[in-house]
């Protein structure tokens, strides 16, 4: 999209009427002197800097744990879920878990993606499509997907299509939301500049509408992983028999504090880490943008 319109060189200085040349330049200079210019954005970014935000929280985790202000039986010290993960791995049941719920969670998020972008470019470039998609959709938005459960237990039971199913409404939702608000909010002037150029839908599509749509998308991406791993926590624990949530329910059953966090963990570092490789692509296909991000 950036490369259809030329980009317009800074015209000169305008000329104080009666006044030489050089006394304009001299009063265009900001009051500040050079050196001293005042920085009002967030500053350079420090690689890693995310971590540190999530340490300060394990090390007042830590330090609360040794001095005694937490209750052992209530919330567990960051040794003792340690001491658990290590015995967890070594048995095979966090790692079996583990795979089953990231299945769950890329299932979804891939149903998830796909729908909410295809309903996203059918509502956002057709009118008929917009009135016939958007205001189911925004109604959808106010339902929650975790609200429909009893009725798609009733449609699909308890077996792994209804997981996968919950977590997949949940994505496609914010999937749609980001993605049609981005492509609806392409400057017009950018349409009118490809039908003078006579453009063809393909080439309309790839100079304007997926560039155009490309920051929404990402933000719907990042919202769309959230939701996945919010939403597989919750249909893990409806009649599981295998899965993170589950391994959770079942500790929760005999007070093991130190399997819930592991758990809790578990869900952390993957929702993290997913984030952060969505983050990472984004700023990759995205360098063209400067923002405030870095």
């Amino acid at each position: 999209m950036t490369d259809l319109l030329p980009t317009a060189r800074s015209g000169p200085a305008l000329l104080i009427k009666g006044a030489p040349a050089e006394d304009s330049a001299h009063r265009a200079v900001p009051a500040v002197a050079r050196g001293t210019r005042r920085r009002l954005g967030p500053g350079r970014s420090i690689p890693f800097g995310r971590l540190i935000g999530p340490v300060l929280l394990v090390a007042l985790w830590w330090a609360a744990s040794a001095s005694g202000y937490l209750d052992p039986r209530i919330l567990s010290g960051p040794g003792s879920v340690l001491s658990t993960a290590a015995d967890l791995v070594s048995t095979g049941r966090l790692q079996d878990n583990v795979v089953i719920s990231l299945q769950r969670a890329g299932l979804g998020l891939l149903f998830g993606v796909t729908a909410g972008v295809v309903l996203a470019v059918t509502a956002g470039l057709s009118r008929s499509g917009e009135y016939l998609l958007d205001g189911p959709l925004q109604i959808k938005r106010a339902i929650p997907s975790l609200a429909m459960l009893p009725l798609l237990i009733l449609w699909l039971g308890i077996g792994e299509q209804m997981k996968v199913t919950v977590i997949a409404l949940g994505v496609a939702v914010n999937m749609y939301i980001n993605t049609y608000a981005s492509l609806t909010s392409i400057d017009s002037r950018y349409v009118e500049l490809a039908e003078g150029l006579d453009l063809g839908r393909a080439q309309f599509l790839r100079k304007v509408v997926v560039p155009g749509s490309l920051p929404g998308f990402f933000v719907g991406l990042r919202l769309g992983v959230t939701s996945s791993w919010l939403g597989l926590i919750v249909v893990e624990q409806i009649n599981s028999t295998s899965g993170i949530g589950y391994m959770m329910f079942q500790a929760q059953q005999y007070a093991q504090s130190d399997v819930i966090i592991v758990g809790l963990v578990a869900y952390g570092i993957f929702g993290f880490a997913s984030d952060a490789g969505v983050r990472a692509i984004e700023r990759k296909v995205l360098s063209w943008r400067r923002t405030l991000a870095g």
